[in-house]
């Protein structure tokens, strides 16, 4: 009964030690977290989402061209919205769960519209308006599994309401 009694405390023990050694690790100490927030919280703090920006974002699309408003791809792209992107957004200035998006096409590149909605979580992570959406929203856009032609659709949409 004691030699039980022995091991079962010297099991606790070696639990305990081992769950307090583990705990304070998620890829870094605290301390290392804690360290590395003010330099996220100040590349961003600098950069105004609201504000006009020339960036053309982090992604593929570094060159698109626009052509006179497409009203058959603008609808598409409502539709494409509506299914994908109104559960988060809407199409005025209007915060939901994402910023609301009427003026986008004058404060944002066609490329960066285009990238932040085919990779949002890379814009998010590395690009300056992309960090300043996020620490203001606080929310992650996640990707909506849309094509690169689904893409250009909504574009159109957003130029179409950037319009009126």
């Amino acid at each position: 009964m004691k030699t039980q009694k022995t091991l079962f405390l010297a099991a606790l023990l070696a639990g305990m030690t081992l769950l307090f050694a583990c705990g304070q690790s998620n890829g870094g100490s605290e301390t290392d977290t804690a360290a590395s927030a003010p330099e996220t919280a100040a590349a961003s703090a600098d950069v105004d989402p609201e504000a006009k920006s020339d960036s053309k974002g982090i992604g593929k699309f570094t060159n698109v061209k626009l052509d006179a408003l497409d009203p058959a791809m603008a609808a598409k792209g409502e539709a494409v919205f509506t299914a994908k992107c109104s559960a988060c957004h809407k199409m005025t200035d209007q915060k939901i769960v994402g910023p609301g998006l009427l003026g986008v096409t004058k404060r944002r590149t066609p490329e960066w519209i285009m990238n932040q909605i085919t990779n949002p979580v890379e814009m998010a992570a590395k690009d300056p308006v992309g960090k300043a959406l996020l620490e203001k929203h606080l929310t992650q856009m996640t990707f909506q599994d849309v094509t690169d032609e689904q893409t250009r659709q909504l574009l159109e949409y957003f130029r179409k309401n950037d319009s009126k």
